[in-house]
């Protein structure tokens, strides 16, 4: 047995993280992520007010500068770390100015950065990197190589006082990337799209040998988007901006600046961003976008009589043919891992649906002609979708199968957007049945646990009432792995099943036992993708901010210990924080039940998907833990592996 003592505990110090695992901190395709965290520092001193020029040069040798003529970086020496303030903020994780942002006085509130870990990662990433900055009547320089200071700072001369900024020379080191270029177009795209949401700001790119391009939009979205239009749109670009300017449960300051148009044929791709950021991915501010986009032309299409009979529109019908700028500024941005592709804050969804809906609305009423070119393309896509749906009987009390009285069923017969919740209790059930879209989304409460079937034979399954009831409300017949060829799914009435129980270990038993049942007699719907998991939240943590109270959902221990921890950071007082426990779904109001586990724009969801083949790898395991005769193999399974598992006892 190999010696495993206090001295086998390694603690990796400064940017050594970075270099252990690059891959959790940036992209190793090429270096233009660890490029882009300078950019977007010379534009947060942009968006603050400060700098009007962005340059970059691409030099022969591989070099790379950014320059910007902000404040340039503090080079004072920090009065807890006793070193320069930029040599923390390029050697140090999570150092940086940009923590505070519930101050109301701090330039970065609406910053991109987070976390204090950018440009210290670019450093640990670059073979050297030389820092010149421009700042207090004096030109300031430090440089280092692999991270690591190498020339300390020192003045280098002198400059006029309200002369300022800073060029960072980065040097990537190939060893970390699978090319050692920069990735041309998405640079070019990203430096435009800085020019482009802010108004006025000069943006270069100098390429060695080539010349030089410069982008400077006074009007901003409305110059860009009619630059990327594929045609010629419905209606005039609808632009618009709206931000918080009273304290109504968001920050002041909070809000988004849009660009919309419509076409026959669809438009070109939409793009987004939070606070300058390209959020590649989307996330919950492009769907508060659609929300209050479909809101505001629903209402305007039922004010004008718009509408067919029996046509409703969904939010696809609206949008599908709309091609968008986004610029969202949130106070305190979450997003999905350290490259920043997908915004998942929750509160960015109400933000941005209620930012635009108004405004929109208020235009598609002052302008009728071009809101009822739109309202009708909506409409026609609206009828074109009915027709292709595959229109679904639903069986009445006279027919073979009678639905079970318990389902609450959804009004749609479109299967694409139909799903069904397979609730744990009556009372959680209560909560999703109010909370719930009626339209397309139906509940089926399940009465204490559901039966373990993976020895059940199959004649044998409707004489337990919760498999009959499962069976007969999603319309397919329970039938082998050997079957999935032949099993007519004809009759499938939801897209999306989705299993929803508690986040506890009775929760996770239920899981388990739905699984076993999906995975024994419905393997056809796991191959084709329509099995899910919901994910509720175990935590809420509210704490107040001038005068309301902001709440986050945890999923789990850590997001709780994560969101505590920066709340501490941003300095907020722990007596005015309240971290409370959910004990189960059925405690959830129907408001929280739908933000955190029913609204497809803002609950997590996890597929329970497989291939043929991993279903059938599947079936050993399953038969060695649900198996009623395998309790030996169980024993002695727990007594070898048993520590591998998580587990919440």
């Amino acid at each position: 047995m190999s010696n495993y003592s206090a001295a086998s505990i390694r603690v990796l110090k400064d940017l050594e993280p970075v270099k252990e695992r690059p891959g959790m901190y940036t992209r190793t395709t090429c270096p233009t992520h660890i490029v882009q965290e300078v950019i977007d520092n010379a534009a947060d001193e942009a968006l603050a007010g400060f700098a009007r020029k962005i340059s970059v040069r691409l030099a022969a040798d591989g070099w790379i500068e950014v320059t910007d003529n902000g404040r340039g970086i503090p080079v004072e020496i920090h009065p807890e770390e006793g070193r320069p303030a930029v040599e923390l903020v390029f050697c140090k994780l999570h150092a940086g100015g940009k923590f505070n942002k519930t101050e109301s006085g701090n330039a970065y509130r609406f910053s991109g950065g987070l976390h204090g870990v950018g440009v210290s990662v670019t450093n640990a990433l670059s073979t050297r990197l030389e820092v010149e900055i421009k700042r207090g009547g004096g030109v300031h320089r430090i440089a280092f190589a692999g991270g690591t200071p190498v020339e300390p700072l020192q003045r280098i001369g002198d400059i006029g006082p309200r002369t300022t900024g800073t060029a960072v020379r980065i040097l990537p080191d190939a060893r970390y990337f699978d090319s050692p270029r920069v990735n041309l177009a998405q640079l070019t795209h990203l430096l435009r799209s800085k020019a482009v949401l802010m108004p006025g700001l000069l943006v270069e790119l100098e390429i060695d040998g080539e010349e030089k391009k410069s982008w400077c939009y006074q009007n901003g979205m409305a110059d860009y988007l009619a630059e990327m239009m594929p045609g010629q749109p419905v209606a005039p670009i609808f632009v618009g901006e709206k931000f918080v300017t009273t304290d109504n449960g968001f920050a002041i300051g909070e809000g988004a600046t849009w660009a919309l148009a419509w076409f026959e044929e669809g438009g070109g791709k939409p793009e987004s961003y939070v606070n300058l950021i390209p959020t590649l991915d989307g996330g919950t501010h492009e769907a508060g976008l659609k929300s209050g986009v479909f809101e505001a032309v629903k209402a305007f299409a039922e004010h004008h009589a718009i509408l067919p009979a029996k046509v409703k529109l969904a939010q696809e019908d609206v949008c599908s043919k709309m091609t968008f700028l986004l610029s969202a500024k949130v106070l305190d941005p979450q997003f999905q891992g350290q490259t920043k592709e997908k915004l998942t804050s929750r509160d960015a969804y109400k933000l941005v649906s209620q930012m635009v809906r108004d405004p929109f609305e208020l235009w598609l009423n002052s302008h009728a002609e071009h809101g009822r070119k739109i309202a009708e393309l909506a409409v026609k896509a609206a009828q074109n979708r009915l027709k292709s749906t595959q229109k679904v009987e639903k069986k009445k009390s006279s027919g073979i199968a009678t639905l079970p009285g318990k389902l609450t069923d959804c009004e749609s017969d479109d299967i694409g957007r139909n799903e069904v919740f397979l609730v744990e209790g009556d009372s959680a059930g209560g909560s999703a049945k109010q909370g719930r879209d009626k339209e397309t989304q139906a509940v089926l409460p399940l009465r204490g646990k559901v039966l373990n079937t993976w020895e059940v034979e199959r004649d044998q399954l409707f004489r337990n009432n919760e498999v009959h009831d499962i069976s007969v409300a999603i319309g397919v017949d329970p039938h082998a792995l050997e079957q999935i060829d032949s099993v007519d799914l004809s009759g499938l009435r939801y897209g999306r099943i989705i299993i929803m129980s508690d986040a506890d270990v009775d929760g996770s038993h239920i899981q388990v036992l739905l699984f076993t049942l999906f995975l024994r007699h419905f393997p056809a719907l796991i191959e084709r993708g329509h099995i899910y998991v919901a994910q509720p939240p175990l935590f809420r943590v509210d704490h107040e901010a001038k005068g309301h109270t902001r709440k986050h959902y945890c999923l789990d221990e850590a997001e709780k210990e994560q969101i505590l921890h920066k709340l501490a950071e941003e300095g907020v007082n722990p007596n005015r924080i309240t971290v409370s426990r959910f004990k189960g779904l059925g405690e959830m109001n129907p408001d929280q039940l739908w933000e955190t586990t029913l609204c497809p724009d803002t609950r997590r969801l996890v597929p329970f998907q497989a291939s043929r083949e991993e279903i059938a790898a599947m079936h050993a395991g399953f038969t060695l833990l649900m198996g009623k005769g395998e309790a030996a193999g169980r024993r002695a399974w727990m007594e070898k592996d048993g520590g591998l598992v998580e587990a919440d006892i």
